[in-house]
């Protein structure tokens, strides 16, 4: 999409907000203790990083002793397992040609009827 389509809401300025405007000192000093507290508050209830990380097991990706595959042979040739489709190519004689219409949009044409009114149709 182009940036002219987009909402207001995707900007690229104006990231940051307001400072907020407090009726009186009085206020501005319960706002910043509140603020504290809730850090505060905060604090309490992080967990606490892991002290131990315990590394994944590594696995082997050998074949054990127990199996062999010795005898299933390897295929060399891997060029494909079907044949080709055949082309596909229009043979018959029902469409007369293909037309467009709106924005480069191909349509198939199969009268003279129909070719006239899709040259027309914007004019018409």
């Amino acid at each position: 999409m182009s940036m002219h389509m987009e909402g207001a809401w995707l900007t690229t300025t104006g990231k940051r907000r307001a400072k907020p405007k407090f009726a009186s000192a009085e206020a501005k000093r319960r706002a910043e203790e509140l603020s504290t507290a809730w850090e505060d508050l905060k604090k309490t209830y992080e967990r606490p990083l892991p002290t131990r990380v315990v590394p994944m097991r590594k696995y082997s990706l050998s074949i054990p002793a127990h199996r062999t595959t010795a005898h299933i042979p390897s295929k060399a040739d891997t060029g494909g397992i079907a044949a080709r489709a055949p082309d596909k190519v229009y043979t018959g004689t029902k469409v007369k040609g293909i037309g467009t219409m709106h924005k480069s949009n191909a349509v198939p044409v199969f009268s003279d009827e129909e070719a006239v009114e899709i040259s027309t149709m914007r004019r018409g």
